[in-house]
């Protein structure tokens, strides 16, 4: 293979060094949890086709890194490398089937797909790092087997990207003997110094860095301070206000040297005019940002009234009354059925969506989840993340019965493989029904009450990347509604505090503590095949009116209204929510109608949380360049090709001006037209965009609240069914109100042979059914046991994980730990 070094000007930030130099060593959580309630089901539930997305099994994952290790021998890998010089395979995972493969075999009975892995192999040429794609299969290994370049989903033209760090632990070394050369700076300062010796000293120092830009044969880094914030997490919201930049304009780190330094909003060109500037009885110094327990997320000790007592809980009596087929990882729950799968990077995704046996969805999940910054110091200025390159996925961490999820719910574990290494993360996935505290429909009639409990299938997974927990669910209703959202909760990255500090970045929220505005900009990609893959995007826009109606005459003679007018979407396009809501945005079957006539379709709107998710504010990001190009717009409407089955790649974090995938060759303008002239087949795709723009306040001290960060999308049924789909499914009562019409229900005691006037004979008044309910109800004598109230979590038996820590901008703290111990 032959590679071609370009110049790369990137903004990047110490996260991407991290990865995949040591992406290898993150250890994850092994737990158990004995006994927790958990109500079994009696009945045995198969998936009517295997899961042809499933993760690699350990067999398989064994199987193919031996036959990786025998077929590209001449690139002498390694099972246990040590720096990105050393060459060796970084992850595997399924490569999941295209979807013209994959949708015989669902719908026509066709043959299975071919199964086939992927695999990232960090590999030295010409004594470059590089990480490189390739697909291995098919599977079962056998002689037909084969190691193939993969470079069809890719439209950069290349399968691979230069690394432009080839040893991180130095640089981090580095770091820890520029903070030392200026410890007794640091301890005037900031109260303290770093311990070489023990880079983790709860009372030392961090010092770490940012990226700032790297070109042809460097870069350049600011590296911060931090404090260990060991008790919580709290590193984030520990900064210091001391920066250092280092001139790293050579491979050769002995020729690296600190090149400018950062205090209190002035800039000293050298470590001398820092000291000289220092001695000086004038030097204005800045607060020092200490720890403290206002950095603890709990608090033992309050008892306010109320608290004495447990809050009230969910609970399920009887067992749950959705089906799932474990091993295949299928659901089937009130008419809606699907599939469930992993990946590292991504998380939770869900396959072949089904709606009372009729088509909705081929795929559902996340893309990429980004987070940009804005700040005026070296470090938020040039800020951000893009956490697919720490994986959403692999950060999927044990669930908390009781907490997380109701204790009831069944758990699925995921796994990833890692550098010849299986990483299992149990309970990493929970699936509940629950009855929210607002029903889905009621109506008080003159004579009656009709209320129908509102009862949903959740399910979640909670992504911990650095310093924030993401909650990502999918929620599916009675009426075949579903729902995509995202909660996040955690430490913000906080900014140093200075008196040149102003409000046009964020408040100021502790003593020597500043918030940082940014965006979360989560991308998701919805595969609608409504009622079929032939589908068209409409808008349909409510506009104002002024119209002659011939009833109004002579009175009116122009009546100032409103009507529906209906927009095709006939190219790609990416479109923001509009202004007071006054567009619907509909996918239409283009050969499937209702009994009334009208095409069948779903909407797609924002749903519950805080507003309308947002895109990014950031206009042409200097730091993003062309590598998330799908945060510009709320939705885009696009054509759905084989070769083009993602948004983003995690490897665009490290070629942000060259990505490996560039959406904007996705997102080009191609008619979304359904003619003759055309090669397009109407099968579209859907990407959108989920997030919040978050200005934290005193408010997110120590933690930002879920419910304070919440966003969604729904996709909501419009004219899919004849009628109303929840009506046969859900649960309810309808009660009659005393009068002396009132009476029983249609076909009981009626006066006459109209069923539907539901008034009872006189003198039947004994007889009378006050109250009648479709659905069961509960019985007497139902018993649970304790923990299905509270489970034991005496019982919940976890290791140690190793959170990808942020505090410096994204790199490892696990990996970083571990090398430095060893």
């Amino acid at each position: 293979m032959e590679f071609r070094t370009k110049p790369l000007i990137l903004l990047l930030s110490a996260c991407s060094f991290a990865i995949l130099t040591c992406i290898y060593l993150f250890p994850f959580s092994q737990s158990s949890i004995d006994g927790h309630y958990q109500t079994q089901q009696k009945d045995s539930f198969e998936a009517p086709k295997s899961n042809i997305w499933s993760e690699l099994s350990v067999d398989e994952a064994s199987d193919v890194y031996d036959f990786v290790f025998d077929e590209l021998s001449h690139l002498n890998l390694t099972k246990h490398p040590k720096s990105n010089r050393d060459s060796f395979i970084n992850f595997l995972e399924t490569l999941r089937p295209n979807k013209t493969d994959a949708v015989p075999y669902l719908h026509d009975d066709a043959t299975i797909p071919e199964r086939w892995a992927k695999a990232a192999i960090a590999q030295v040429s010409d004594g470059d790092p590089y990480m490189v794609y390739y697909m291995v299969g098919p599977l079962p290994v056998s002689s037909e087997t084969q190691v193939l370049p993969l470079e069809y989903i890719f439209n950069s033209g290349r399968n691979y990207i230069e690394n432009p760090v080839q040893d991180f632990s130095s640089i981090m070394r580095f770091g820890l003997s520029l903070a030392e050369n200026v410890s007794d700076i640091t301890q005037d300062l900031l109260g303290a110094v770093v311990n070489t010796k023990d880079p983790f000293d709860p009372e030392g120092l961090l010092c770490w860095p940012r990226g700032s830009r790297i070109e042809r044969g460097g870069m350049s880094m600011w590296f911060q301070f931090f404090r260990q914030g060991a008790g919580s997490g709290a590193r984030t919201i520990l900064p210091q206000g001391v920066y250092i930049k280092v001139d790293a304009n050579s491979n050769d780190m002995d020729d690296w040297s600190p090149a400018q330094f950062y205090y209190n909003g002035v800039i000293y060109d050298s470590e001398a005019e820092f000291r000289d500037a220092w001695n000086k009885p004038d030097f204005r110094r800045a607060a020092i940002n200490e720890d403290g327990s206002w950095t603890d997320t709990e608090d033992f000790d309050s008892k306010p009234a109320g608290r004495e007592l447990p809050p009230p809980v969910s609970v399920q009596p009887y067992g749950p009354r959705y089906k799932l087929d474990k091993k295949q990882q299928f659901v089937s729950w009130f008419g809606f059925e699907f599939y469930i799968t992993t990946a590292q990077a991504t998380g939770l995704t869900l396959f072949d969506i089904r709606f009372k046996g009729k088509r909705v969805m081929y795929e559902l999940g996340l893309q990429e989840a980004m987070a940009h910054y804005a700040g005026d110091d070296p470090m938020q200025g040039g800020l951000e993340f893009m956490d697919s390159f720490f994986g959403m996925g692999k950060n999927m961490f044990e669930l908390v019965p009781g907490y997380d999820c109701p204790a009831y719910a069944d758990f699925l574990d995921s796994r990833s493989y890692q550098a010849m290494h299986t990483y299992e993360q149990p309970n990493s996935i929970c699936i509940f029904e629950y009855t929210a505290d607002h029903l889905l429909s009621r109506h008080s009639a003159q004579f009656s009450i009709t209320a129908s409990r509102n009862t949903f299938l959740v399910v979640r997974s909670v992504s911990t990347v650095g310093n924030y927990d993401y909650t990502i669910e999918y929620i599916f209703y009675l009426d075949g509604t579903i729902e995509v959202k995202v909660r996040a909760s955690g430490f913000i990255f906080g900014s140093f505090f200075a008196r040149t500090n102003e409000d046009e970045y964020g408040h100021r929220i502790q003593e020597a503590l500043s918030s940082s505005m940014h965006d979360h900009v989560l991308n998701f990609k919805a595969d609608l095949d409504v009622a079929g893959p032939k589908n068209d995007m409409v808008r349909l826009a409510w506009e104002p009116l002024t119209k002659s109606y011939p009833w109004d005459r002579p009175e009116v003679e122009e009546r100032n209204t409103m009507h529906i007018v209906e927009y095709a979407v006939d190219e790609e396009i990416g479109l923001d929510y509009p202004k007071n809501g006054g567009e619907f945005y509909v996918v239409l079957s283009s050969e499937e109608k209702n009994a009334w006539g009208e095409r069948k379709g779903y909407r797609i709107a924002a749903g519950t949380g805080m507003g309308s998710p947002p895109h990014l504010t950031i206009v042409n990001s200097t730091t993003l360049g062309d590598s998330a190009r799908w945060a510009e717009h709320d939705i885009w409407i696009l054509q759905r090709k084989d070769k083009e089955p993602r948004s983003a790649d995690p490897l665009n974090y490290f070629t942000p001006h060259d990505p490996l995938i560039d959406f904007t060759k996705i997102a080009n303008h191609e008619s979304l037209k359904q003619d003759d002239d055309s090669e397009y087949d109407g099968d579209l795709v859907v990407y959108f965009n989920l997030g919040a723009h978050h200005l934290p306040h005193s408010g997110d001290i120590p933690n930002t609240l879920m419910h304070t960060s919440a966003s969604s999308v729904m996709f909501v049924p419009h004219n899919f069914a004849d009628h109303d789909a929840s009506r046969e499914s859900v649960q309810g009562v309808r009660v009659q109100l005393k009068g002396k019409n009132s009476g029983g229900f249609a076909g009981e005691w009626s006066t006459n042979s109209d069923l539907r006037s539901r008034v009872a004979r006189r003198g039947d008044e004994k007889k009378e059914h006050k109250v009648r309910y479709f659905g069961a109800t509960y019985e007497e004598g139902v018993k649970l046991p304790l923990e299905a109230f509270e489970p034991d979590l005496r019982k919940f038996v976890s290791e140690e994980i190793a959170v990808t820590d942020l505090t410096f901008n994204g790199s490892a703290a696990g990996v970083w730990e571990k090398k430095i111990e060893g």
